[in-house]
């Protein structure tokens, strides 16, 4: 079992760091949420080990634990700092800003989809939603982020 754990955390932790730190948009915020849930799947030891994909069950509860943090700061109506995503190519920069402007809903369901290549469905059984709401994030989403970096490239020349 230990050895399991240890395989789970060294292929899953530098992808789902990525990914949560596109979504939470600040790599220590990422890497808290992604140490509590592998915390978590230790303290179950076999149970999580047993489910036919525990990567999807630890990323489940980095999302929450993600989700949690970024509502005890929007509570606290406190100013969220995000540091530069050092993953990120500096080309990317202007995504990284443009993801930042996007509400979190759509945020989540960008980065599921286009980043961990989930499906629709899968987009929608990770996050709890339904289907249709995710297609319509989605929609919603690559509009918005298109605005945003089109106007990101007008202000640039």
């Amino acid at each position: 079992m230990v050895q399991d754990f240890e395989a789970l955390y060294a292929a899953s932790y530098p992808r789902l760091r990525r990914v949560l730190a596109a979504m939470t948009l600040d790599v220590a915020d990422a890497d808290d949420a992604l140490q509590e849930a592998f915390t978590r799947a230790a303290a179950r030891g076999r149970k999580v080990g047993d489910l036919d994909d525990p990567e999807a069950w630890v990323r489940r509860v980095a999302l929450n634990q993600a989700m949690d943090q970024h509502r005890r700061r929007a509570r606290d109506r406190r100013q969220v700092t995000t540091e530069v995503v050092q993953e990120l190519d500096p080309q990317l920069l202007d995504l990284k800003a443009a993801l930042q402007a996007l509400p979190l809903r759509q945020r989540q369901a960008l980065v599921l989809h286009h980043l961990l290549d989930l499906s629709v469905a899968d987009t929608a059984r990770e996050l709890g939603r339904p289907e249709g709401t995710v297609k319509a994030q989605l929609m919603r989403g690559r509009e918005a982020l298109g605005k945003l970096l089109d106007q990101t490239r007008e202000a640039g020349s």
